[in-house]
């Protein structure tokens, strides 16, 4: 497996979908390692000149930042810090959140502005590598001065203090550093700020959110085009010219692909009865693409949060400069999140109406899908757990951005609470998906009842790759099992 290396120009996101899913080592490039050795050499050397007051260096913390703190309790002060900041609570977050989080607090290090001593960054980096995931926390996280609950408990495992699970299986992190044969570390002057401050918890949440995004839109569509042809919808909404006068360029790719997806189908090509489509079918372009503009927005905000230095206070050792400034603040992100939330739930929104049109006896489809409905209740309920998913993703949907609360004594006035807005958005994504995953059911189920005509080849095909895992429903049966067949299905799709 090759290593990936980490330099000082930034991981983008195509990079670090490549690292997390093919679990690639990790190293520091050269031009890295030189640019961590100079910042800590610097800070180090400025420390014996002066002692002159540096905010986290010599300082304390927050509404503390006018209190000295001697040479002699300068690596206390660093420990206490990570270990009173470690006050995370509620689920721990997925694993592939914290291996992104290590990746991106690595990047955040390897930039040369925080002044971190190179074997600290050695050690995320080996845990990293070593499958060694410090057990974070969902909830504390005020998205200012950083996640500095959720960084804290990524770095009590550099103190033996704190639970990881390694390879698996979650135990104290003292045990698995002797298990793997690692001493503990002892924090030099302003690494435990350094490790503390930082978006990685809500970068890491939306560079993952932003890759599920894009996949999510290309499963919309395609499922969207295959409602469509079991509705025995029209395809001239997708004509080309009708998006060329509207000029949104989401809306033009989605245009296309319901053009592509469609082209050659038996039943779109036939004669229809109806001059229009509901709008969840004739306005799929329109909506899905406007989702996909959202996507891009936000995949613009996330690659350059992944390129850019966030903890505090930013070190310029060649300019011979320390600011304590305020890069750790999650506004950006924390509106991105949002805007990212609405967006998927959008999608769930209008796939969940074209699957209550489905269902509606409209077109000479059956009642809810069956051959004999009345004794058999077939697709009436799983339209019903669709909309409740839609529902709960509508009050989501509230903005956490707009909030914010007074905290460290009123010197940290205003927060974004960005690390909400990426746990409500990834708590919309995986609704979304099983949205997703009903409309497909249920579309499959009503291109079964326009046979002997075919569809597009690719839907077809689609659809024949489908019914080997969810079969035909004849009669009623346990529908849950086959929604989360669908859902294991479309989760394994690259379409």
């Amino acid at each position: 497996m090759p290593t990936h290396p980490i330099t000082t120009i930034g991981v983008k996101l195509n990079e670090l979908e490549l690292i997390l899913s093919e679990r690639r080592p990790i190293a520091l490039a050269k031009d890295a390692q030189q640019a961590v050795k100079r910042s800590h050499a610097y800070l180090r050397d400025r420390l014996k000149k002066s002692d002159a007051p540096i905010y986290g260096i010599n300082t304390g913390f927050g509404s503390l930042a006018d209190t000295s703190v001697p040479k002699d309790k300068l690596a206390q002060l660093q420990k206490n810090l990570v270990m009173s900041h470690a006050c995370g609570t509620g689920e721990p977050v997925d694993a592939e959140v914290v291996r992104a989080m290590l990746v991106l607090k690595v990047q955040n290090m390897a930039f040369g502005h925080s002044a971190v001593a190179p074997a600290t960054v050695k050690r995320y980096i080996d845990m990293y590598n070593a499958d060694m995931l410090p057990v974070v926390y969902e909830r504390g996280s005020l998205g200012a001065s950083g996640d500095l609950a959720p960084l804290a408990h990524l770095a009590l495992p550099l103190l033996g203090l704190g639970e990881v699970v390694l390879k698996g299986t979650r135990m104290p992190s003292a045990k698995a550093l002797k298990q793997l044969g690692w001493e503990t570390l002892e924090l030099g002057p302003k690494e435990g700020l350094a490790l503390l401050n930082g978006t990685q918890f809500m970068c890491a949440f939306a560079a993952l959110l932003s890759l599920k995004a894009a996949r999510l839109a290309d499963l919309a569509d395609t499922i969207a085009a295959m409602s469509l042809d079991a509705y025995d919808g029209r395809t001239e909404p997708f004509n080309a010219s009708v998006h060329a006068v509207r000029p949104h360029p989401g809306q033009a790719v989605v245009a296309a692909r319901m053009r592509e997806l469609l082209q050659g189908s038996a039943i779109a090509k036939r004669a229809k009865k109806h001059v229009q489509d509901p709008y969840s079918f004739r306005c799929i372009p329109q909506v899905h693409g406007a989702s996909r503009d959202a996507f891009a927005y936000v995949e613009r905000v996330v690659g350059r949060e992944m390129e850019s230095v966030t903890d505090n206070p930013t070190v310029f050792d060649d300019e011979d400069l320390i600011v304590s400034a305020g890069n750790f603040h999650g506004q950006p992100l924390a509106l991105a999140l949002d805007f990212l939330a609405i967006a998927l739930a959008e999608l769930g929104s209008i796939s969940e109406r074209r699957t209550y049109k489905l269902i509606g006896g409209q077109r000479g489809l059956p009642a809810y899908l069956v051959a004999e409905p009345g004794i058999n209740s077939g697709f009436m309920i799983p339209q019903y757990a669709s909309a409740a998913l839609v529902s709960a993703n509508k009050q989501r949907c509230m903005p956490n951005s707009v909030d914010t609360i007074d905290s460290s004594n009123g010197q940290e006035d205003h927060v974004s609470m960005g690390a909400a807005a990426a746990l409500k958005t990834w708590a919309v994504a995986e609704d979304v998906e099983r949205i997703l995953a009903i409309e497909l059911l249920t579309a499959a189920q009503a291109l079964d009842f326009r046979r002997p005509l075919k569809s597009a080849k690719g839907l077809d095909e689609l659809h024949a790759a489908f019914r080997k895992h969810v079969p035909f429903v004849k009669a009623d049966v346990v529908m849950h099992d086959l929604m989360e067949k669908s859902l294991a299905f479309i989760r394994s799709s690259r379409n």
